[in-house]
């Protein structure tokens, strides 16, 4: 697997918050920033094609997620 290096700065509490939970995880710091950064980009993507969705679900009647679970179960 092809990999690229990203260097960032992070704030003494972002810093401290980031070896907390390296240290609690038993694993790198470098492993729990790629994981925390993956669940962000999807999530920014899930949170977009929802904007994208909306009118859709909205003008055949779905508008809250009960509309949706109701729905479906």
């Amino acid at each position: 697997m092809k990999t690229a290096t990203l260097s960032i700065r992070l704030d003494n509490d972002l810093d401290r918050l980031l070896g907390k939970a390296s240290r609690q995880a038993g694993r790198s710091r470098s492993e729990v920033a790629r994981d925390a950064l993956r669940r962000q980009l999807r999530l920014t993507q899930f949170e977009t094609i929802r904007r994208r969705m909306m009118p859709f679900a909205e003008a055949r009647g779905f508008l809250t997620d009960e509309d949706v679970f109701a729905k479906i179960t």
